[in-house]
C-alpha cells in the first residue's frame, strides 16, 4: 500500500526529535512517498551449501514477516535443517546472505532467538529445572523464568523429574521451553513433533498457535504437510535444497477446488460433465472421476447439474488435503 504523507520533524522541550504525519492531497518538495510494509524478521538471500558433489541447498531465499508462522515444508533430505544451521550459524553457507531483524547476524540478533533443532537435547540424570538452569547460565537469563515457561508447557509440576523420566511429548515440550527462556522475539522448531502420538502433536500445536497469538514468530521446519496446514500462515517449498514455492498458504492451496464424483453410469456421467464451463479438468481416477473446478463452484450447483440430466450419482464430495494434493503437483513436475 502505497500513502503519502507530509513529515513535519521538529524537536520537544527535552530536545527529542519527533515527527507530525498527515495525508498531503498533492505533491511538493516537502512531500515523502512512503511504502508502508509489514516488518521483515528474515530476509535471506541466494544461500548455498555444498558437501562434495551435493548441493545440499541451492540458491534458496526466504522472507518472514514480523508474527508469521512460516512452514519450511519438505521431504528428508530436501534442505530443511541445512538451511537452518545456516541460519542459526551452525553451518557456514558457501554462497549467500542473511539478515535478522533487519541486521546481519551476530550475538544480540540470537539472543532474540529461541531455537529447538533436531529434538531435545538435555542431561538424561538431571532434573527438568536443573537442565533448564544451566541454559538459563548459558542464556544469561535469570532463573525466574524458569516457572514460567514450565508452566506454559504445562511441566511445572514435573520440574523436578529427571529428563529421562519423561515421554517423548514431555521432552518435546521441555524442549520447546528452553527454546522459550528469555521470551525471545523469534522461535525456530525442527521437525517439534517428530515421534509423537496424536495426543502429544495436538500439544505441541496447541503450544505453537499460543506463542503466535502472543505475538512472536515462528520458523517452523516440518515435512509433516497436516501440520504446517493447521498452523502455518506462510510457507516454503523444498525439494533436494531447491526452492519451489514461498507464500501464503491460503494462496497455495486456493487455486483450485477438487471433486470427486461417480455413477453407475461413467460414461453417461463423463459425457455431461465434459462441457461444463466450470469444469477446466476431469481426471479418471480409480472408479470415480475426479474434477478440478474453479473455487466459487460449489457441490450442490454440480449434483442439481447431474439431476437435471438424469445421471444418478453414487458418490460425491470435495476433496480432501488441499495442501498435500498441491504439493505433490507441485514436486512431481520437478
Amino acid at each position: 500500500m502505497l500513502i503519502i504523507l507530509e513529515i513535519e520533524v521538529d524537536r520537544n522541550a527535552q530536545g527529542n526529535i519527533y515527527c507530525n504525519l498527515k495525508l498531503s492531497p498533492y505533491l511538493a518538495p516537502s512531500i515523502i512517498l512512503i511504502e508502508i510494509l509489514k516488518e521483515i524478521v528474515l530476509s535471506a538471500q541466494g544461500l548455498q551449501k555444498r558437501y562434495g558433489r551435493l548441493i545440499a541447498v541451492n540458491n534458496v531465499s526466504l522472507q518472514i514477516e514480523k508474527g508469521s508462522i512460516f512452514g519450511l515444508l519438505g521431504p528428508n533430505g530436501s534442505g530443511k535443517s541445512t538451511t537452518l544451521g545456516m541460519l542459526l550459524g551452525v553451518l557456514t553457507p558457501d554462497a549467500g546472505s542473511f539478515q535478522w531483524f533487519g541486521e546481519g547476524a551476530n550475538e544480540m540478533q540470537r539472543r532474540k532467538i529461541g531455537t529447538l533443532l533436531e529434538g531435545p537435547n538435555f542431561y538424561s540424570y538431571l532434573s527438568a529445572w536443573n537442565n533448564l538452569k544451566i541454559n538459563a547460565t548459558i542464556k544469561e537469563v535469570p532463573f525466574s523464568d524458569i516457572e514460567r515457561v514450565l508452566n506454559k508447557v504445562g511441566l511445572w509440576e514435573r520440574k523436578d523429574s529427571k529428563f529421562k523420566t519423561f515421554s517423548t511429548g514431555m521432552k518435546q515440550r521441555l524442549g520447546i521451553a528452553n527454546a522459550l527462556l528469555g521470551n525471545p522475539n523469534l522461535l525456530i522448531l525442527d521437525e517439534p513433533t517428530n515421534g509423537l502420538d496424536p495426543q502429544g502433536i495436538a500439544e505441541v500445536r496447541d503450544l505453537i498457535m499460543q506463542e503466535a497469538a502472543e505475538g512472536k514468530t515462528i520458523l517452523l521446519a516440518s515435512h509433516l504437510l497436516d501440520e504446517v496446514e493447521k498452523v502455518c500462515t506462510h510457507l516454503a517449498v523444498l525439494q533436494k535444497g531447491n526452492m519451489l514455492y514461498q507464500g501464503e498458504v491460503s494462496k497455495f492451496i486456493s487455486g483450485k477446488k477438487r471433486i470427486e464424483v461417480s455413477a453407475e453410469d461413467q460414461n453417461s456421467l463423463l459425457a455431461a460433465l465434459q462441457n461444463h464451463p466450470q469444469i477446466e479438468k476431469i481426471t479418471q481416477q480409480d472408479k470415480m472421476l475426479l474434477l478440478e473446478v474453479n473455487p466459487d463452484f460449489e457441490i450442490k450447483d454440480l449434483n442439481r447439474f447431474l439431476f437435471e440430466k438424469g445421471i444418478t450419482i453414487n458418490h460425491l464430495a470435495v476433496q480432501a488435503h488441499a495442501l498435500e494434493n498441491q504439493f505433490l503437483e507441485l514436486t512431481s513436475k520437478k
